[in-house]
């Protein structure tokens, strides 16, 4: 079973379409992994995103789930240490002890980077963490969460992981009465994000 933001290796230049462009091609032809990504999948197959050199540089596409030969998970990056010095690493070395009894991980670019060892990120680049919520964060303890954030080194974008979806912190700390839930068919504004979607 895998969940959005996970990394897969194994996908190959056959599995992608016709119309993939040149830089996916390359991309998988060079052994990258691809990302999960949320969206309904026909049975037998995974969603998942190519990422090529440019922030731009996005590709949806599927895998055949029997192609996975190896899933590393953005848990499982949150111990990984970086020779690079880099705002949004700083960052991930000051929130490590902040979130240590939370279960978390690293995604986007920075997870991209610390699983392959590939040069993904810049002075720039903002730091992308998920946080699994099985149980409802009050809007306080949203806000407390994120005013530590907004110390870091650079800008942080925690998404929280609900059973049905994930939602920005940012959203859920902030004051408007629904927010986006992001779910495998599609995003939904909602009232409460740890509820089913009707």
């Amino acid at each position: 079973m895998v969940n959005a933001h996970d990394l897969l290796w194994g996908m190959t230049p056959a599995h992608l379409p016709a119309e993939a462009p040149a830089w996916a091609v390359e991309a998988i032809s060079a052994g990258h992994p691809v990302v999960v990504r949320r969206a309904v999948a026909e049975p037998g197959f995974v969603a998942v995103g190519v990422r090529g050199r440019l922030r731009e540089q996005r590709f949806a596409a599927v895998m055949p789930a029997a192609a996975v030969q190896r899933c590393v998970t953005p848990q499982a990056l949150r111990s990984v240490i970086s020779p690079r010095d880099l705002p949004a690493l700083r960052a991930l070395a000051t929130l490590r002890p902040v979130l240590a009894d939370e279960d978390w991980g690293v995604t986007g670019s920075a997870g991209f980077e610390l699983a392959t060892g590939i040069e993904a990120l810049h002075e720039q680049s903002d730091l992308d963490l998920i946080l699994r919520t099985p149980e409802p964060l009050t809007r306080g303890d949203a806000e407390d969460l994120l005013a530590i954030l907004d110390t870091a080194p650079c800008a942080v974008d925690l998404q929280l992981q609900t059973p049905f979806g994930a939602v920005a912190l940012r959203d859920w700390a902030g004051g408007s009465r629904r927010v986006l839930l992001k779910t495998a068919s599609g995003a939904h504004l909602v009232l409460d994000p740890w509820q089913a979607v009707a």
